[in-house]
């Protein structure tokens, strides 16, 4: 017996190290690649798996997510944002009223949804010369949602990926998708606090 056991266990530790061994090599492509990438890309993934954990939700764990402060209405947030997009020098190229489209697809009232989109066209330029995938980012957008409780929130897409979460982009890029980010986030956070 005690022969037995001890050869299931050296067959198991030999098996263990055979496992590690093909998994370091399945992995050492994957990790040579991610050396390659933007120092700070594993903190961005880190951030989203640790937000995917708590909340179960994919979208959850990409946006930014602001509470609007009590007491403002959504014409009052909405012209806060339009009021900080245009000391940015960033436009407002265009909205969506979905909650208008609701309510006259439906005939009934339906919670406060609106999206605004903001661009910046030469910034959009440098992007799409770098890869044209980044027309889907494009234009950085804000929704304004009320809840099913009646709170207004605004959400927008989480920038970092996009920014640090593959190589590193070119200097001057990055320089400008940072400065997007800060404007989309200042727009955000004024809104949001009525604050002009």
């Amino acid at each position: 017996m005690f022969y037995a056991l001890r050869n299931l266990f050296a067959l198991l530790g030999v098996a263990a190290v055979a496992l590690a061994i093909y998994a370091a090599m399945k992995m050492q492509p994957m990790m040579q690649t991610m050396e390659k990438f933007d120092p700070r890309a594993m903190e961005v993934y880190s951030e989203m798996a640790e937000k995917l954990m708590q909340t179960g939700n994919s979208a959850e764990a990409t946006v930014w997510k602001v509470p609007v402060e009590e007491g403002l209405t959504a014409e009052e947030v909405e012209e806060t944002m339009r009021f900080v997009a245009n000391e940015h020098n960033i436009k407002n190229v265009g909205e969506l009223p979905l909650s208008k489209q609701v309510e006259a697809m439906t005939g009934e009232s339906y919670r406060f949804l609106k999206i605004y989109m903001f661009c910046n066209a030469l910034t959009a330029a440098k992007m799409l010369e770098y890869n044209d995938a980044y027309s889907a980012y494009l234009p950085c957008r804000i929704s304004m949602v009320e809840d099913k409780q009646g709170k207004l929130w605004l959400y927008s897409l989480n920038m970092d990926a996009m920014i640090y979460g593959g190589l590193p982009l070119p200097a001057e890029l990055k320089e400008e998708a940072q400065n997007v980010k800060r404007i989309i986030q200042d727009i955000m956070n004024r809104g949001a606090a009525g604050d002009f």
